[in-house]
């Protein structure tokens, strides 16, 4: 418990974060589903994209391109490896912001082979120029490259196999238009149902070897922001607790514990949720504030609480956009143990 303590002064990622961490990445090999029967939850989309799979395999041409949108952590790259499964081809994964000039575009498709699957995470992130290239590819499968400067340029038609592309992204908004229309399907991934989640925990317990109590399981998917990857990471967290102070076995006791350590209450809000409604109560008389400003008051960057923070404490109800800004609604007051400020008048 010593050492659990020391490490709680350090400035770590949140448990409760959805970003994909390190760790993450090694958890992902061992609990990622392999197939449609191990994925839990998102079933309408299941079903849509199994009816695209199979409508594709009979007419023997490659899955139309696809987008997903939706928070972090909620099976958007794992929903692609399943695909890849079950059209029986490879899977490349690249991330948008990192594809930086042209050959790198070129190379990464003159390298798939017929009806590969091409996975770019944070889709919305590449540049406008590796865009303009990225038309044609999906549309007809070849890259124009421009070949030398000036009076001696030419372009050079270089076809490439026909592949199917997936896009994922956290901000469905900030893709272009033209970009967004050349998918085939869109497809929104939700928050999970806390059932699913408790399935998802079931799950993952058992392919690491850990016991888990079900009433263990409901608290720690309870408290997991209905994000498959932060139950995951809690879980993780609980068998720490379990093997250090339990006799490996995650009771509710240990789970209650190992969440108190971790600062993270019943409804999975852990202190930067809580800072973020604090500010805008304290600071702003629960609103409205426009972003800019509560990012500066809280000292979070604005990508933290657009991606992190707001889509949460929206699903909740403890936080509403308005067209003046962010207001903090009275089910955040209560649950702060925060007397509403209309209330505050009536006294």
């Amino acid at each position: 418990m010593e050492n659990l303590s020391r490490a709680k002064g350090k400035k770590e990622t949140a448990p409760t974060s959805p970003a994909l961490t390190e760790e993450d990445k090694n958890l992902d090999l061992t609990l990622r589903p392999k197939t449609w029967v191990d994925y839990i939850g998102q079933e309408k989309v299941k079903k849509n994209i199994q009816i695209i799979i199979k409508a594709a395999k009979k007419r023997g041409e490659p899955v139309e391109h696809l987008l997903f949108y939706g928070g972090s952590g909620l099976g958007k790259t794992t929903i692609s490896h399943i695909i890849a499964k079950e059209l029986g081809t490879n899977i490349r994964i690249i991330s948008g912001p990192t594809v930086e000039k042209v050959g790198d575009l070129a190379a990464i498709l003159t390298n798939l082979a017929k009806g590969d699957v091409l996975f770019i995470d944070e889709c919305h992130r590449i540049n406008n120029v590796i865009e303009e290239f990225l038309y044609p590819a999906m549309e007809d499968f070849k890259l124009n490259l421009i070949l030398g400067k000036g009076p001696m340029a030419r372009t050079m038609e270089l076809k490439i196999p026909r592949f199917t592309l997936i896009g994922a992204t956290t901000r469905l908004a900030s893709l272009t238009s033209p970009l967004r229309n050349r998918f085939g399907a869109t497809f929104q991934l939700n928050f999970y149902k806390n059932e699913d989640i408790e399935k998802i925990i079931q799950r993952s317990s058992e392919l690491l070897g850990i016991k888990a109590e079900p009433e263990a399981i409901k608290l720690i998917a309870k408290c997991s922001r209905f994000t498959p990857r932060v139950a995951n990471r809690l879980l993780k967290r609980a068998r720490d607790f379990a093997q250090v102070e339990g006799e490996g076995i995650i009771t509710e006791k240990i789970a209650k514990q190992a969440l108190d350590f971790l600062e993270i209450d019943e409804l999975g809000l852990e202190s930067g949720d809580r800072k973020i409604l604090k500010t805008i109560i304290e600071k702003f008389q629960g609103g409205p504030v426009g972003l800019q400003a509560l990012s500066a008051a809280s000292s979070e960057e604005i990508d933290t609480v657009l991606d992190i923070y707001e889509p949460y404490l929206m699903q909740l109800g403890f936080i509403e956009r308005t067209p003046r800004g962010r207001t903090v609604t009275k089910s955040a007051y209560q649950h702060l143990g925060i007397k509403h400020k209309d209330s505050q008048k009536l006294i």
